[in-house]
C-alpha cells in the first residue's frame, strides 16, 4: 500500500524512478527559466513578496470588471488608477533591502 509521500510500506516507491526526478527536476527549470516569479533555491523574501505583489496588480489591471470595482470603491476614474497600480509595479513592497558583506 502506497503512503502519502509515494513509498510502499518503508520502501521506496518502485513507480518512481530517477528518470522522474530527472524529468521532473528538468520541468522546474523549464518553468523558472519561462516565468520570472516562479522562484528558485536563492530567491529572498525580499524578491517573493515583490513577485506576488506584481502578480497582483497585473491581475488587477488585466481583469476589466475587477479594475472597476476598485475604482468605484476608491472613487477614482479607471486610468488614473491604471496609472498608479503600473507605478507601484516598480517597487511593490518598498525599496531592497542593502545587502550586507
Amino acid at each position: 500500500m502506497l503512503g502519502s509521500r509515494g513509498k510502499a510500506e518503508g520502501k521506496l516507491n518502485p513507480f518512481y524512478r530517477n528518470d522522474d526526478k530527472l524529468r521532473a527536476q528538468q520541468q522546474l527549470e523549464q518553468l523558472q527559466a519561462r516565468y520570472v516569479g516562479t522562484g528558485h533555491a536563492d530567491t529572498t523574501k525580499f524578491e517573493w513578496t515583490s513577485n506576488i505583489q506584481r502578480d497582483s496588480y497585473a491581475s488587477y489591471i488585466g481583469h476589466p470588471p475587477l479594475l472597476s470595482y476598485m475604482t468605484i470603491g476608491m472613487g477614482e476614474p479607471k486610468e488614473r488608477v491604471r496609472a498608479a497600480l503600473i507605478e507601484k509595479m516598480i517597487q511593490p513592497v518598498g525599496k531592497p533591502p542593502e545587502v550586507q558583506d
